[in-house]
This record gives structure tokens, sequence and C-alpha cells, in this order.
């Protein structure tokens, strides 16, 4: 039966070209910092990222949490925006490894305003926690993709300047980020201290994500990767898929938002679906379902017509595009959604 997978962009398999580069790659002992693809990876990403170093690690969780352990003390406070995914999607990474509190600021559309941020930040009384880290996504993952304008971002990196706290970027999907704003990778990373940036969503590779920084916070990351347990040996076949990718899947992203916004326009025609356009910007599709109709019930039924999403709550569901879905394939899987969605 023709499957189309809409969970997540991480579902991708390496293609040809991926698997050629991969196995021919020089290799060495990367916690000796002996891996020559690896080495090459890092430093492409620090380039592309406009900062000194970087350092690749095997997860985009583990990507934040090293940023999170780099910035905070126990006991101190991470300001972001409710849905992100350090809060949401990283098992309670921050508690449980940096003893911090996140404070949650729900916002349209993800995105955080700055007197909202202002509101949250904390005076500094002994009996409160202390105010350390203000915390991005970009693209907003629960929001269904959203972009901050690049202005926005400018203006939260003052405020967390003048505040004293460090200021990170979950960029884990900032090819998209770039690719639907028009300004560049580094433009977008440029008031960060720290940037998280994932090779396994949209790029494709089968894993790995890169946090870029100063050479300092870069050198004492590298020390929390192996207390983490992310210390890796001849992983140079897996930064040659990164280094592939960043090379040549990176100019097809725009395809990927294009194949979402059909996909979008197609289920919004559908009485049993909510969806407001204005809020699909890359290759992420949130909507709810009216009408009575429950995600899992909604998904079994579409799983049975070869068409795979992800609850996003009761009556809420994801879908997501990527490089290994066709035109063909969102035309395929909307006509198998008509009848179970179209009530």
């Amino acid at each position: 039966m023709r499957t189309v997978d809409l969970r997540s962009d991480t579902v991708t398999r390496p293609d040809q070209g991926m698997l050629n580069a991969m196995m021919s790659a020089e290799v060495g002992d990367d916690v000796f910092g002996e891996d020559p693809t690896v080495i090459k990876l890092q430093e492409q990403v620090a380039d592309i990222l406009g900062k000194e170093q970087a350092l690749f690690v095997p997860s985009g969780t583990m990507c934040n949490q090293i940023a999170v352990m780099l910035h905070t003390s126990p006991g101190d406070e991470v300001l972001l925006e409710s849905g992100s995914h350090i809060r949401n999607y990283e098992s309670g990474a921050a508690a449980a490894l940096s003893g911090v509190q996140l404070c949650a600021i729900p916002c349209p559309k993800g995105i955080l305003d700055v007197d909202s941020v202002a509101k949250a930040i904390r005076v500094g009384h002994d009996w409160e926690p202390m105010p350390r880290l203000l915390s991005l996504e970009n693209t907003n993952n629960k929001a269904g993709g959203t972009v901050y304008p690049l202005e926005r971002i400018i203006e939260l990196g003052a405020l967390a300047k003048e505040r004293g706290l460090a200021f990170h970027l979950d960029g884990a999907r900032i090819w998209n980020a770039s690719v639907a704003s028009g300004q560049s990778e580094k433009a977008i990373a440029a008031p960060f201290d720290t940037v998280s940036v994932c090779l396994s969503k949209g790029l494709g590779t089968p894993l790995g994500s890169v946090l870029a920084g100063s050479a300092p916070m870069i050198k004492q990351a590298r020390r929390l990767r192996k207390r983490l347990g992310g210390g890796m040996r001849q992983i140079g076949f897996m930064a040659a898929a990164g280094i592939y990718a960043l090379d040549n899947n990176r100019s097809t992203l725009q395809h990927d938002h294009e194949k979402a916004r059909v996909l979008a326009e197609g289920l919004s025609s559908f009485s049993g679906v909510t969806l407001d356009l204005a809020t699909v910007e890359t290759n992420i599709i949130v909507f709810d379902l009216a009408h009575g109709l429950m995600a899992d019930n909604v998904l079994k039924a579409l799983s049975a017509k070869g068409i795979r999403m992800i609850a996003f709550g009761p009556q809420t569901i994801r879908a997501t595009t990527h490089r290994d879905v066709s035109m063909s394939d969102i035309e395929f899987a909307l006509t198998g959604a008509q009848s179970i969605l179209n009530t």
C-alpha cells in the first residue's frame, strides 16, 4: 500500500549522494579532536552562522541542554515561549540536568514579544529565582513552523543584553526560517550567544545537531558533551552526511514549503478542519478538528489509507512536509483525507 509519512521531517532517509559521501568520509577519533570530517563540518556551520566555533553533537535535545548548562546554574530561571521544544519535548531535561526552572510565556503564533518578556523578567529579590537565559525557537514547531521577524530577534536580543540575560536560539529549523524570511542564517544567528541547529530534520541526515558560539563557550560545551555521554569516535561518517546536506539540501527547502502550502490549502477546504493559513509559513501545518472529531480516531482512519500524521492535542494534528514526499504524495494524501475530514 502506498504510504505518505507526514509525521515529521525526521523520517527522511539518506539519498544515494549522501550515502556515497558517508561511505567515502575520512575519519578519526573525535573525542581526541582528530576526525577531519567532523572538524570540517564544525568549521562550515560556524562560518554559516557567523560564530567563532561549533560542536557536533548527537541530537538537538543534547544541543539545547548543553546551552542551558552553559548559561545557568541550579536554581536559575530560563525564559521561553510556552510552546518551546526545550519545555515540551526534552523530557524535563532542563530541570533534571541543570536544576533550573522554566518561565513559560504564551504568545500569539509562538513568537515572543518584547513587552511580554520584559514583564516576565524578575527583579532579583532573594526569594526569587534568578533570570539567566532567554531562549527563542525559530521556527516554532508547536506553533506550526512560524518564523521570527529579524527585527523582533534584534529587539529581544537588545532586551536580553540590557537585563543581563544570555541569549540562546533553538534553531533546529533555522534553515527553513532563512528560506521563508529571506534572511541569511548568519543574520538570524548574529544576536545570540549560542545557536543550536539540526541536520536531521529538513536537511535529511540520519542524526546530528551542531552548537555554535564563542570559542570559550564551545570549549566548555565539549566538556559538557562528554559528561552527557555524547563523546563520539569515528563519527566522520555522519558528519559527512551533514556536509552533504548543507551543500545540497538547503537549496531545496523551498519545495517543502510549497508542498506544505498546497497541503494546507487542501485541508482548510474540508469542513472538519479549522486551519488559519496565515500560520503556515514553512513546512509544518498544525490544524484543529471540528464537529467533535478526535485526533486519535482521525489518525487511525488516515493511517488505514496510508496517510501518517501525528497528534498535537486531543483535537489537534500536525503534518510536516519534507524532501521524501512529493507533490504527488500531497495530492494522494488530500484525496485520502477528504472522506475522513470533509464531514
